[in-house]
């Protein structure tokens, strides 16, 4: 029933910011995505795009890097100061895992490299409303111990204190508390929460993997993450 209400959700009255300078790929996006039956409103540059994306309420924001005034990067930040749940996804010719790392540390919750299939695109928006959609009807929190996940509020709590969390250590956190007493690779965690594929000369889940420690476990007895050498992590209590 809740799944039939979300793609309800996702696929009636659908309004999406698009930040893009360049008019033939505007163009293009405005007109797929109204044939599909999303409003859409474009933005021209990034000055544009704050205007509207803290004017408006958008489900989702289409965002370029490359962008006249402000960069899609600094765009990101900003709408996040505001609006910290609402699904960013980012298009651009910058494809590599450095580039991907720096779009998701400004607050990004995909990244699609152009050229891209529309298609690919479509599947992409999809995904990432419904999972907003989900969360929204969700007023449910993960548990292990005394440390407690809230998935509405976004904030974590351990031995009554809150814990400060980042976008992508709360989803790191997320992803570890739903597969509790399962230990996971550092493909799978990257494929999860990075939408990476992982590369061995690349230390991103160690380093983020460091700074939950340093939250969750640094000032308490009892250690809830774990590491398996040789095979990933885990968190148990």
């Amino acid at each position: 029933m809740l799944g039939n209400f979300i793609d309800l959700i996702v696929e009636i009255n659908m309004k999406i910011l698009v930040v893009e300078d360049e008019p033939k790929v505007a163009s293009f996006l405005k007109e797929g995505l109204e044939s599909y039956k999303y409003e859409v409103d474009i933005a021209s540059d990034g000055n544009m795009g704050k205007r509207l994306a803290l004017k408006n309420n958008y489900h989702l924001i289409l965002l370029d890097l490359i962008l006249p005034h402000i960069n899609g990067l600094d765009l990101c930040i900003e709408i996040r100061k505001t609006n910290p749940d609402i699904p960013i996804l980012m298009l651009t010719a910058l494809g590599t895992t450095k580039d991907k790392l720096k779009g998701f540390a400004s607050g990004a919750d995909d990244y699609l490299i152009k050229p891209f299939e529309f298609d690919e695109l479509l599947a992409r928006i999809k995904s990432l409303t419904r999972r907003s959609a989900g969360m929204a009807q969700s007023n449910s929190s993960l548990k292990l111990a005394d440390l407690e996940l809230n998935l509405d509020s976004k904030k974590a709590h351990r031995g009554g204190a809150e814990i400060a969390l980042t976008q992508k250590e709360f989803l790191l956190l997320q992803y570890l508390m739903l597969n509790k007493g399962r230990v996971l690779s550092k493909a799978q965690i990257a494929e999860k929460v990075w939408n990476l594929d992982f590369e061995t000369g690349t230390n991103t889940v160690e380093v983020y993997i460091n700074f939950l420690r340093k939250k969750i476990d640094k000032d308490f007895e009892k250690k809830l993450i774990h590491t398996q050498v040789g095979m990933g992590y885990v968190m148990k209590d």
